[in-house]
């Protein structure tokens, strides 16, 4: 087991103290969050595309680090880049590589 953080562990000693309360959300809400669910994990259409075999066995593996069937990971990233979640890092070396192309290009 990975070593708590402070903030974990405050959160730790105080559930063992029974200091934490649980909430439950209103009908209303639970409704709207089952919908959300359902809509976004609706899959109504297939699609084929071809990766690499490092890509797919990077993605493969890393859906197993994350304990989901690696065509749901493909899908989660997909379903939050088109709807704003998932932005490109700054980092990225896609990036490095523009950028380092742009700087060239303006000598």
């Amino acid at each position: 087991m990975k070593k708590l953080d402070a903030f974990e562990q405050d959160i730790l000693t105080a559930y063992e103290k029974g200091e934490l309360k649980s909430t439950s959300p209103s009908k209303a809400k639970l409704a709207k969050f089952k919908a959300a669910a359902s809509a976004t994990f609706l899959k109504e259409k297939r699609v084929n595309i071809r990766l690499s075999t490092p890509d797919l066995m990077d993605i493969q593996a890393r859906a197993l680090e994350e304990g989901l069937p690696y065509q749901t990971l493909i899908a989660s990233v997909l379903h939050k880049f088109v709807s704003g979640r998932l932005v490109e890092s700054s980092s990225s070396p896609t990036n490095k590589v523009r950028s380092r192309k742009r700087s060239a290009a303006a000598i």
